[in-house]
């Protein structure tokens, strides 16, 4: 059974007489601004996952040409 539009009528008038308009709104607002950083905490961490994979290659091969750098010098002074 579904509720009929003049059942889901009362129900929010019960609710804007029980806890008042603004302070419904509020909550609103607050709901749609947990929405919004949820969204974009959500794009935000492949971004960030890429980017650390990015410094951690980098730094890799870094030490990589370090050590492949070392010995052809210890090689030459001697």
């Amino acid at each position: 059974m579904t509720p009929s539009f003049v059942q889901i009528l009362i129900v929010v008038a019960l609710l804007v007489l029980l806890f008042g308009r603004g302070k419904i709104s509020a909550l609103m607002g607050d709901v749609a601004k947990g929405i919004k950083s949820f969204k974009k905490g959500m794009q935000e961490e492949p971004e960030t996952e890429a980017a650390e994979d990015v410094k951690t290659i980098e730094h890799e091969t870094a030490e990589t040409v370090d050590a492949v750098k070392k010995p052809a010098n210890s090689k030459a002074k001697s």
